[in-house]
């Protein structure tokens, strides 16, 4: 059983993947601080008298949507960059 269970971490790439994992979630984090306290506050300069994440058009809380929206944008953005350059460097 232990061959086994080692044999499918080794196979799967697990840790190589929790690695991953857990980088991606740090990512994501970093990247919603950056556009929640960087990027937004400077668009909120061209809202006048309202916060960007309160910004609604009827019942649709778009301020919100856009900031998670830009959110995705970026880390994609960041992943492809990643993926581009180790595909250069012949990692797989």
């Amino acid at each position: 059983m232990m061959n086994e269970f080692r044999a499918f971490i080794v196979k799967y790439k697990v840790l190589g993947l929790a690695v991953a994992f857990i980088l991606g979630l740090y990512l994501g984090a970093l990247v919603q601080a950056l556009v929640t306290d960087l990027i937004m506050p400077i668009i909120s300069l061209f809202l006048p008298g309202t916060a960007w994440d309160v910004l609604m058009v009827g019942p649709f809380r778009v301020g919100h949507f856009f900031g998670a929206l830009l959110t995705f944008l970026i880390v994609a953005l960041v992943i492809f960059i990643l993926v581009r350059q180790t595909t250069k460097m012949g990692i797989e």
